[in-house]
């Protein structure tokens, strides 16, 4: 039986293959305001506003490619049965050839109905036009989970957590929530490894081994650990 490895990612290894981080320092997405394109009430106010937001950062997706640290947690599955959670909307650890992945705020490669978010579908291509609609007769907009939203795979990720022999925290700072929380349920024997340039606090009740570096150096630095 291979050790429980449960990853958790954030917008850092994201960052690393060009993609902006969900938030920058000035409060923006892209330079939106997050409110203006990330919430139930931008869509309701300007949907197409918010449906050509998401088809240009669909774009930037598909034109991405997964860089040496979504690689190297792929790899890992050769001596860990490995579990990603990660809060990145994009489609980069599945391309990398990792075979389990969670994703908390969904998938923009996806579409999900406006009427019921369990309603999802492929996209063919980049865009998603208005006019597409689901089997219910209503508008399809991007399979995104906005501020405002319920977090629907959150209760699976904290049973995936509560499972983790070893843990691991790549380019995250802790400060979104529900997901921030996702830590706390790691089994307190259970050694935590952290990747990230800033070290964001955790409780003391564990074992932590911090590697302040971005995630392409600091996973080089985890494989050497590990395996």
């Amino acid at each position: 039986m291979k050790k429980k490895l449960v990853v958790f990612t954030g917008a850092g290894i994201s960052a690393e293959s060009g993609l902006r981080t969900f938030r920058d320092t000035d409060g923006l997405w892209e330079g939106y305001n997050i409110y203006d394109v990330a919430t139930p009430e931008a869509w309701r106010k300007n949907p197409v506003l918010v449906q050509n937001f998401y088809n240009e950062r669909r774009k930037q997706v598909l034109a991405a490619a997964p860089n040496e640290a979504h690689r190297a947690l792929a790899a890992l599955e050769a001596d860990y049965d490995v579990q990603i959670i990660t809060q990145n909307v994009d489609d980069l650890h599945e391309r990398a050839g990792s075979s389990k992945v969670t994703h908390l705020h969904g998938i923009i490669t996806r579409s999900q109905s406006d009427r019921d978010p369990c309603l999802t579908y492929p996209i063919a291509g980049w865009e998603l036009k208005m006019g597409d609609l689901c089997e219910l007769g209503t508008q399809l907009r991007a399979h995104v989970v906005w501020f405002g939203e319920p977090v629907p795979m959150i209760d699976e990720a904290s049973m995936i957590c509560r499972s983790a022999e070893v843990f691991v925290l790549v380019g995250s700072s802790l400060a979104v929530y529900p997901a921030a929380g996702l830590i706390d349920y790691v089994p307190a024997d259970s050694p935590i490894y952290i990747i990230d340039p800033v070290i964001p606090k955790v409780k003391n009740n564990h074992q932590l081994i911090k590697i302040e570096k971005r995630a392409v150096e600091g996973m080089r630095d985890l494989m050497a650990l590990l395996t």
